[in-house]
């Protein structure tokens, strides 16, 4: 039975129209893994109620799912290049949808947590092999539009992810908002095993390198929670010392584990390219500033302007919607004309959003405020897609399990880095004004019946556009790396359409 099916997939997959059940399968997994993280957020005050603990426990229910992504990406690509990245994807169903079953089920915050650490490692199955079942199964004149696709269902599934999560609380409960993955896993079970095409057998397994990955896997964590509790604690604080020092010293010994050991966790030899180098470097940047401005946005619009919850939550939704419109269309051009034009002009776009954003006020024009995120979801929309595609593009075939793993790693760092260095950033210039202003020491600004109420709102506008002008810095940087990157990009492109090329011709013609 089981060579039957392993036939039948295998003859299946030879169809060239194919790669598009492939990629429906593989968008299910993103669909799922997407809403997860926007949908919980909703939840965070029911949960902090329920369990009745502080919001210090509660924020690591999110902690815990993000850092347990991040650290396991680079791992799961590397078993995904070993034992098939069908199977590990059909795998990362199963372990997400148990994970959401269990936080469905959860009678307290530390089973939750627990849980949530579950549903973390089912994610990074799936998006460790998401990428490179999609560069597998596409030839490089199609693999940008497909990427792009990809990215707009994500961006799709985030939008939408409050939205639907705060219906669920208010009607059936917050337990709901977990037990919905579990029919779309059990599709997305069904649907990997008949659809995903099988896995080429390897004669020599390679071993692990599971000293490097403890070395990386600690010292990232130790470094997300130095970000993390640094506001609460501080910077001269032992304690943040200690966890910078140790998470740097520990990462250092990851590189020189690397290094020496000839079956790597991370295969470093793939940032010699330097498509695969800066693509990576300013995808981890484009994450950084999308998330940095979801971050703080809602702040200004609520603290600030006076807006409700639910008017925030719909003015951030045309950052994911203009995402959705132009990943496929980005893509698509720059399967045509390489990416280099559609990734310089992205955080040329993105880069006009942050400066437009530096300007808001104690009110703001509406209209205008929409166009400016807009234009921040357009920029992202044009860089995303064609930078993806050409990170992938760059990485050989039997490494594309790690290199999908360090491309949604570099990403996930940015997402991390965008929240925790934006928050401090923010916190430390508008606690400098109010200091400058006569209120030193206060961490509860708006809370504090002290202040002016005019004080407060500069305070806030110091420390936001401060952070604009960083992430303005940071596409300028992303614009001009992916603008020299070009002689590398067009020749990895012009290689890749002209191998496949050749092995059509080879496979049609024999030689």
């Amino acid at each position: 039975m089981k060579d039957k099916l392993r036939l039948s997939r295998a003859r299946l997959s030879s169809n060239p129209n194919w790669k598009w059940f492939i990629l429906c399968t593989v968008l299910l997994g993103a669909t799922m893994s997407a809403l997860d993280v926007s949908i919980v957020n909703v939840a965070m005050p029911t949960l902090k109620n329920t369990f009745k603990v502080s919001m210090a426990v509660i924020e690591w229910v999110a902690i815990a799912y993000t850092l347990a992504l991040t650290v396991f990406l680079p791992l799961f690509g590397k078993l995904a290049d070993m034992y098939g990245r069908s199977r590990l994807y059909n795998i990362g169903f199963i372990v997400f949808s148990a994970g959401s079953l269990l936080c469905g089920l959860s009678p307290s915050a530390a089973y939750m947590i627990a849980s949530r650490i579950i549903q973390a490692i089912g994610a990074g199955l799936l998006q460790a092999n998401s990428l490179a079942l999609i560069t597998q199964a596409f030839p490089s004149s199609e693999r940008g539009k497909a990427i792009g696709i990809q990215g707009a269902v994500q961006a799709v599934s985030m939008s939408v992810g409050p939205f639907v999560g705060g219906i669920l609380i208010a009607t059936v409960g917050w337990r709901a908002i977990f037990l919905i993955n579990i029919p779309i896993g059990i599709l997305g079970t069904v649907a990997a095993l008949f659809i995903l095409p099988p896995h080429r057998q390897i004669k020599e397994k390679e071993k692990i390198d599971y000293v490097g990955a403890a070395f990386f896997a600690s010292g990232l964590a130790l470094l997300m929670l130095a970000f993390n509790e640094v506001v609460r604690l501080g910077w001269s604080s032992h304690i943040i010392i200690l966890y910078f020092l140790s998470g740097i010293a520990l990462l250092c010994l990851f590189v020189l584990t690397e290094l020496k050991v000839d079956n790597a966790l991370i295969n470093l030899t793939l940032f010699r390219h330097p498509t695969f180098l800066l693509g990576n470097l300013t995808g981890m940047l484009s994450y950084f500033v999308l998330f940095a401005v979801l971050f703080l946005m809602p702040f200004y619009c609520e603290k600030v302007l006076g807006f409700s919850t639910a008017l925030t939550g719909s003015l951030l939704t045309p950052i994911p919607l203009a995402m959705t419109i132009v990943a496929p269309l980005a893509g698509h051009i720059s399967d045509k004309r390489g990416p280099r034009m559609m990734t310089t002009l992205g955080m040329i776009v993105s880069a006009s959003a942050c400066f437009s954003l530096a300007f808001v006020g104690q009110s703001v024009r509406m209209p205008l405020l929409i166009i400016e995120l807009i234009f921040l979801g357009v920029g992202m929309g044009l860089f995303t897609a064609p930078n993806n595609s050409a990170i992938m593009g760059a990485a050989p075939k039997d490494k594309l399990g790690v290199a999908g793993g360090i491309l949604n790693m570099m990403r996930s760092l940015g997402l991390i880095l965008g929240v925790n260095i934006s928050g401090l950033i923010f916190t430390s210039m508008e606690r400098r004004y109010l200091a400058e202003k006569g209120y030193p020491g206060v961490e509860h600004v708006f809370s504090n019946n002290s202040i002016p109420l005019l004080i407060k709102d500069n305070a806030f506008l110091h420390g936001f556009i401060v952070v604009m002008g960083v992430l303005l810095l940071l596409n300028l940087i992303s614009a001009f790396f992916a603008a020299t990157n070009k002689n590398w990009i067009v020749l990895v492109h012009k290689q890749a359409v002209l191998k496949e090329k050749r092995e059509t011709w080879t496979a049609r013609w024999g030689g």
